[in-house]
C-alpha cells in the first residue's frame, strides 16, 4: 500500500458516535506502519509519529507480530489492524501487509552485503535514504539474517543428506560383503557379531598407533624430503614373535659372540633418523634392482647368472651410502625362484629366526634394537638393528662380520620385501672388512601356497684372507652370492614343508611308526645340522679357542668345555677341521659319503662293520635330502652295536653330510614322540662345495664334468668326561690323527672310483 494513503473504513473499527461526531482517532492503530509522515498533505489527516503516539509495549509486541510474519522473501512488512486495546472480535479479520519498492530492496540487499548488522546509527541514515522508519530497517535486516540463517541450514542439510546415503549404501555394500565373506583358514563363511571388550581395546590400540605413525611419517619426511606412508613406528624392543619352525633358539650361548660383533652397541636416539633415512632409500633400491634387467644386469655368457653392471649401477644410484672403499671387492648378483612355502610366513622368518634356517651361511646373528615391530599384527613397518656373521664352511675362508638395518615392507597385496643395509657410515669401525649394500629379497605370493622369491645379494668385501683353493669360488660369488641363499632358502622350505606334513610319506621306512616320532627325529637331526655348522668355520663368532702346536698347519683344533648342556655330553669336547680340493665332481663325492653301503671304506670308528639302514625320512624333492637312523653292526662279538643318526642335504650350490653317535635309549624315546632337546649330540661331517671353476651348474655336475670339489671335514671327540680336567697332548694328536687318515681313505676311494 502507497504510503499516505488513507485505509478504507471497513477494515477500520467504527469511530462515529452516535451524535454523529468522530471519536477515537487518536488511539487508533490502523494506520500502517509504513505511512510516511512526510508524504501526508496537508489537511489531510495527521500523520502517526511512532515514537510518540506508541508506547514501548506496544512497539514490543508489534515486533514481535512483525517478525512471527515474516514473508520467505524477507522484503514484505506487515501491519495489525488494531492496538491491543481496539482489538476487532471478529474472527474474519485479516493482517494487511505492506511491500517495500524495489529500490528499497536493492539498497538493502547491497548494505547487508557490506553489514549485516547496522547500528542504530546506520540504521537511522539509510531508513532516511529510503524513505522508511529506522525500526523498519531494523525489522527488516532481521528478516533478512533469519532468511539466510535458515538457507544456510537447508543447505547443510541436503550436504548432509546426501553424505548419509552415500555412508548408507556403502554400509549396504559392506554388509553383502560380509555376508559372502569366507574364512581364508578353513573356507566356511565367517561371523561378524558384536564388538567384545579386548576388541575394542584392540581398536583404541589400533588408533593411538595409527597416530605415532603419522608423527614418525613427519619425521622421516623431514630426513627424506617426502612423506612416508605406513611408515614404522618407533618402538621399545619386544621379543621376537612366535614361529613353530621346529629348532633350537638362537642364543649368544649357541653361537657365542666375536670381538667385533661385541663392541658394537645399539644406536642412540640421535642415530634413529638417519637409520630411517638409509633404511627407505634402501628399500627404494632393493626393489627397482629387483625388477629392473638390463642395462642394470647383464646375463653371463652360459645364461645361467646376472652380473651387475658397476658403472649403470653409479649412474642409477649416485647418492648410495658412499664410494666403494680402497682395496674393495664388489660382488653383485640376482636369483629368482619359487618356494613351497606361503609369503606371510617365508616374511616372518625371514623377520625372526632367519639365522636357524640359513646355518650354513650365517654363524652368528643378533638382534641389537627393535625400531619397529610392524603395523596391523604383521611384520609390515618392521625395522631392526642387527648383527650378523656370514660364513663359508670351511676353516680356509674368514667369516664377514656385518652391521646393519633390516626394514621389511608390505608394497602391495601379497608383494613384499626385505632389505639389508650396512651401517657402517653413520658408526664407522677400522675393523669392518665387509659392507652390505641394499640386498635383501622381493617375495610375491603364488597360488597354492608357493612364493616367487627374487634375492638381490650386493656386497663390497676385502677377501685378502681367503686361501688360495677358495679364491675362485669366491670371487665368483657361488660362496656368498644370492644364488647360494636362495637354493638354501628353497632346500629349507622343502624341508620345513616335510616337518609340517600331517601323513608319513610311504619313502619312510624303518621304525619310526607314529607322527610325534616322525617330527621328534626331525627336529632332532636340525639341532645336529645347527651344532656342526656353528663350529666349522674360521669364525670369531664361537666360543671354540684355537690350540697351538697341533704339528699340521691344515688342520684346525678348536676346544671347548661343555657344563649343564642338556644337548651336549658334559665334559672337554675336541673339534678338528680341514679342507683340501678333489678331482671329482661335488655329486660324485655326495653319493659317495652318504651311501651307508660305501660308509666302511671312510669311517675308522665303524671298525668295519656292516651299516644298515633302520629308519628314512624324506625331506625334499632331491633322494638325497633325508634324515636316517644307522645301525653299526660291530663285526667284533664282544662290542655293543652303535646308533648313528645322520642328515644329507644338496642343493645345486652346497652339499653336506652331518651325522653324530646317539644312545639307543634316548633314541628309543625320540622315536616315541619324546622331547629331542635332552639327547646329547657331538656332530661331525663334511661340506661339499664346487671349485669355482665353472660357473654351469656345478653343484649337480655328473661324473664326466670337468669341475672338481671342496671337502671340508670336521670332527668333534668328547676327549674327557670331567669338563676341569686338563686336555692332554696325546688326545690332540689321536684327533688329529684321526682326521688325516679319514682324509687319505676319502682321497684313496675316490680316486679309484674316478680311475
Amino acid at each position: 500500500m502507497p504510503a499516505g494513503v488513507m485505509i478504507p473504513a471497513r477494515n477500520m473499527p467504527s469511530m462515529i458516535t452516535g451524535n454523529g461526531s468522530v471519536s477515537g482517532y487518536g488511539t487508533s492503530s490502523g494506520l500502517t506502519l509504513g505511512q510516511q509522515p512526510n508524504n501526508v498533505m496537508e489537511g489531510q489527516l495527521h500523520p502517526l509519529e511512532m515514537t510518540q503516539n506508541a508506547s514501548e509495549s506496544e512497539i514490543a509486541r508489534m515486533r514481535d507480530e512483525e517478525f512471527d510474519s515474516t514473508n520467505k522473501s524477507g522484503s514484505e512488512n506487515h501491519e495489525l489492524g488494531g492496538s491491543g486495546d481496539d482489538q476487532d472480535p471478529r474472527p474474519n479479520k485479516k493482517k494487511r501487509y505492506h511491500r517495500h519498492t524495489q529500490h528499497q530492496i536493492q539498497e538493502m540487499e547491497a548494505f547487508f552485503k557490506e553489514c549485516p548488522h547496522p547500528d542504530d546509527k546506520q540504521r537511522k541514515e539509510l531508513g532516511r535514504e529510503l524513505g522508511l522508519e529506522p525500526l523498519q530497517v531494523k525489522f527488516w535486516f532481521q528478516n533478512k539474517r533469519t532468511q539466510m540463517k535458515t538457507q544456510h541450514e537447508r543447505h547443510e542439510n541436503t550436504q548432509l543428506r546426501t553424505e548419509n546415503e552415500k555412508l548408507r549404501a556403502d554400509n549396504m555394500r559392506y554388509r553383502e560383503a560380509l555376508s559372502t565373506a569366507s574364512c581364508p583358514n578353513c573356507g566356511g563363511p565367517t561371523a561378524v557379531g558384536q564388538m567384545s571388550f579386548d576388541e575394542h581395546h584392540l581398536r583404541l590400540e589400533n588408533s593411538r598407533l595409527r597416530e605415532e605413525i603419522d608423527r614418525i611419517s613427519a619425521i622421516a619426511a623431514k630426513y627424506v624430503g617426502k612423506p612416508v606412508v605406513n611408515f614404522p613406528l618407533l618402538s621399545s624392543p619386544a621379543p621376537p614373535r612366535p614361529f613353530d619352525f621346529g629348532s633350537q633358539p638362537v642364543t649368544e650361548e649357541m653361537y657365542g659372540v666375536g670381538d667385533l660383533l661385541r663392541s658394537i652397541s645399539a644406536p642412540s636416539e640421535a642415530d634413529k633418523p638417519m637409520i630411517i633415512e638409509l633404511a627407505v632409500a634402501a628399500m627404494e633400491e632393493l626393489v627397482r634392482m629387483a625388477q629392473v634387467g638390463e642395462p642394470l644386469w647383464m646375463t653371463s655368457l652360459d645364461g645361467t647368472t646376472c652380473m651387475l653392471n658397476e658403472e649403470e649401477y653409479i649412474r642409477t644410484f649416485p647418492s648410495g651410502i658412499g664410494p666403494k672403499p680402497t682395496g674393495f671387492k664388489c660382488e653383485a648378483s640376482k636369483e629368482t625362484t619359487v618356494v613351497i612355502m606361503n609369503h606371510i610366513n617365508l616374511v616372518e622368518i625371514l623377520m625372526d629366526v632367519w639365522s636357524t634356517l640359513f646355518s650354513g651361511i650365517v654363524s652368528k646373528a643378533s638382534t641389537l634394537d627393535v625400531l619397529s615391530t610392524g603395523v596391523a599384527g604383521n611384520y609390515n613397518g618392521a625395522l631392526q638393528v642387527m648383527t650378523a656373521e656370514f660364513q663359508v664352511l670351511s676353516p680356509l675362508v674368514p667369516t664377514r662380520e656385518s652391521y646393519y638395518v633390516r626394514y621389511c615392507k608390505q608394497h602391495a597385496e601379497g608383494t613384499w620385501a626385505v632389505v639389508d643395509v650396512s651401517l657402517d657410515t653413520i658408526r664407522p669401525s677400522p675393523t669392518v672388512r665387509c659392507r652390505r649394500r641394499p640386498s635383501g629379497c622381493l617375495i610375491q605370493e603364488m597360488p597354492n601356497g608357493y612364493s616367487k622369491v627374487t634375492w638381490v645379494e650386493h656386497v663390497e668385501v676385502d677377501d685378502g684372507g681367503v686361501h688360495n683353493l677358495y679364491k675362485q669360488l669366491v670371487s665368483s660369488g657361488h660362496a656368498f652370492g644370492a644364488r647360494r641363499w636362495v637354493s638354501t632358502l628353497d632346500r629349507q622350505c622343502e624341508r620345513l614343508a616335510s616337518l609340517m606334513a600331517s601323513n608319513i610319506p610311504t619313502g619312510d621306512v624303518g621304525v619310526i611308526t607314529n607322527q610325534d616320532g616322525r617330527k621328534s627325529m626331525l627336529k632332532l637331526a636340525e639341532r645336529m645340522v645347527i651344532s656342526f655348522c656353528g663350529g666349522v668355520s674360521a669364525s670369531t663368532a664361537h666360543t671354540w679357542t684355537t690350540l697351538s702346536g697341533t704339528g699340521a698347519d691344515d688342520v684346525r683344533v678348536m676346544t671347548r668345555k661343555s657344563v649343564d648342556d642338556p644337548g651336549r655330553p658334559p665334559g672337554i669336547v675336541l673339534s678338528a677341521a680341514t679342507s683340501f680340493w678333489l678331482p671329482v665332481s661335488p655329486k660324485r663325492v655326495f653319493d659317495f659319503l652318504r651311501d651307508e653301503h660305501s660308509r666302511s671304506e671312510w669311517d675308522i670308528l665303524s671298525n668295519g662293520g656292516a651299516v644298515q639302514e633302520m629308519a628314512h625320512i624324506a625331506n625334499g624333492r632331491d633322494p638325497g635330502n633325508c634324515v636316517s637312523l644307522l645301525r653299526v653292526n660291530s663285526a667284533n662279538s664282544s662290542q655293543s652295536n652303535m646308533l648313528i643318526l645322520q642328515e644329507s642335504c644338496t642343493d645345486p650350490t652346497a652339499s653336506f653330510v652331518i651325522y653324530a653317535p646317539v644312545d639307543i635309549v634316548a633314541m628309543n624315546v625320540v622315536l616315541n614322540g619324546g622331547d629331542p632337546d635332552y639327547v646329547a649330540l657331538l656332530p661331525s661331517g663334511f661340506a661339499i662345495l664346487p671349485d669355482g671353476m665353472t660357473v654351469t651348474d656345478v653343484g649337480m655336475a655328473d661324473s664326466g664334468g670337468s669341475s672338481g670339489s671342496l671337502l671340508t671335514v670336521a670332527f668333534q671327540i668328547l676327549v674327557d668326561s670331567v669338563p676341569t680336567a686338563k686336555l692332554s697332548l696325546g688326545s690332540v694328536a689321536t684327533v688329529n690323527n684321526l682326521i688325516a687318515c679319514t682324509v687319505e681313505r676319502i682321497k684313496a676311494s675316490l680316486s679309484c672310483d674316478n680311475a
